[in-house]
């Protein structure tokens, strides 16, 4: 029995969806004013990992990932740029689908955006207004009132005194209250609007996420994700207006994933320890960084440092190495076999990752031992669940599939330097050494076949010997 740890609750819990077999599941996506940074990966890859499980217990799922195209910093940025919100967002968007694709992300089912919804949120506003809940402000703002909504504060576990107490609330005499935040923008000199009953202006960030997942999911749903940096306020106030608003529990189960640090310190521009998906690319190949996400439990801080993506790096290697001479692909899984059944319990003990991606270790030592083509197979449609190991391995190994992709995304626009540490030799003159190193063996020059396999060692070409010739890889 899958078991997921609710955010709400603080506690695990069995999963029992709504309606049989389906699951609905929503996740707050990008705003996109900018290249993503290993904060979206994170998110992008944990709620994947997340539907491809789901499928695996054979649930429909339906998955819904928003994008946000209208927001203060994508109006500041579009000015700054000189350019139109629209072709600002666009461009990004773009950017977002190649980085996730070349993570290996699936494409959620749903991807609303904000701007195709603005009607939904004045509807749902109107709503609010009549029930009592949200009001005109004096600067001609509408405006959620907080304290007039029983339980809010029931996500983060803070009282509204609490909130008042602790949190850092700006000053705004056209509030009722500090902590009350803001359904509909006034429209301010050369911004976008749209027409309302409040007059000109724009929606709110909270009011969004509600609407579309009310659009696209129904009142009452399954699941809702997204990063825990958005567990306050942003999911409070979703909470608080679409309960508000539709009088029904809105969520069964939030789950949060882990902040991302580098070096043991949060991830942030301001520090200069800021990180997009692009650059990391730039010296990592994106299965790598995938496998890195990975092998960390997603409610757990994400340390990034060169040191622990090249430990990922060598990790995959150890997988990939395992299977390099077998030609399986994945199949349908026996999950009575012994290490199938410890994946499927890791996997529905709330996604944990660490332990399933353990069992992928277990499986590659029993291949190396056994040479089983059985193994070989199970590993490889194991993996597939977490998305991992469908490649082929000699590519794999010898580095070809990171230059491509990497490639992909610079052609796509990525402002980033090409900063890939690779041998200053091409692959066909690594293959001519490699002849010629048999040739020295067949004449018994052991000294220059030892010299040939030397030097491309010093380049980082890894040379395997075995009864079929010799193949290589990069170290």
């Amino acid at each position: 029995m899958l078991k997921i740890y609710n955010t709400l609750t603080r506690s695990k819990q069995e999963f029992v969806p709504l309606a049989k077999g389906k699951v609905n599941m929503y996740v707050c996506g990008m705003t996109v004013y900018d290249y993503c940074h290993l904060g979206h990966a994170r998110v992008m890859v944990v709620f994947d990992v997340v539907r491809r499980w789901l499928r695996a217990l054979d649930y429909q799922v339906t998955y819904v990932r928003n994008i946000t195209d209208i927001d203060d910093k994508i109006i500041k940025r579009a000015q700054e740029n000189n350019e139109t919100m629209g072709v600002l967002t666009e461009r990004f968007i773009t950017a977002m689908d190649e980085d996730a694709a070349a993570l290996g992300i699936e494409k959620p089912d749903h991807e609303p955006r904000a701007t195709q919804y603005v009607q939904g949120m004045l509807d749902m506003i109107d709503v609010l207004e009549k029930k009592g809940l949200a009001y005109r402000a004096s600067d001609g703002d509408v405006n959620y009132a907080v304290r007039k909504f029983e339980g809010y504060g029931k996500l983060s576990g803070k009282s509204l005194d609490d909130l008042r107490a602790g949190e850092r609330v700006e000053v705004d005499m056209a509030k009722q209250d500090p902590l009350d935040f803001v359904l509909w923008k006034r429209a301010k000199e050369g911004e976008p609007s749209w027409d309302s009953p409040w007059g000109k202006g724009r929606p709110g960030w909270h009011i969004e996420c509600s609407v579309m997942s009310n659009s696209l999911l129904g009142k009452h749903f399954d699941i809702h994700g997204g990063g825990q940096d958005l567990q306050f306020p942003h999911h409070e106030n979703e909470i608080a207006q679409s309960e508000g608003a539709h009088q029904c529990t809105f969520v069964n189960t939030w789950m949060h994933n882990g902040f991302v640090r580098v070096d043991n310190e949060k991830m942030s521009k301001s520090l200069g320890n800021f990180f997009t998906v692009r650059e990391i690319l730039a010296k990592y190949d994106p299965e790598v960084v995938r496998f890195f996400i990975i092998r960390a439990q997603y409610r757990s801080p994400l340390n990034y440092s060169d040191h622990h993506l090249d430990d990922a790096k060598q990790g995959l290697t150890r997988l990939y190495t395992a299977l390099k001479d077998f030609d399986v692909a994945a199949g349908v899984i026996d999950w009575s076999n012994t290490h199938a059944t410890k994946f499927r319990d890791a996997m529905n003990d709330d996604f944990n990752t660490p332990e399933a991606v353990a069992v992928l270790f277990e499986l590659a030592n029993e291949i190396n031992r056994s040479k089983s083509v059985e193994a070989a197979q199970l590993l490889k449609s194991l993996a597939k669940k977490l998305g991992l190991l469908q490649g082929d391995s000699v590519r794999f190994l010898q580095g070809r599939r990171h230059h491509n992709a990497v490639g992909e995304l610079i052609g796509g626009g990525a402002s980033v330097e090409m900063q890939v540490s690779v041998s200053k030799y091409s692959e066909d003159q690594i293959e001519s050494l490699i002849s010629l190193r048999a040739t020295a063996k067949k004449s018994k020059n052991f000294a220059e076949a030892d010299r040939i396999r030397k030097e491309l060692l010093d380049a980082g070409i890894v040379l395997e010997d075995a009864p079929k010739g010799t193949t290589w890889r990069r170290s």
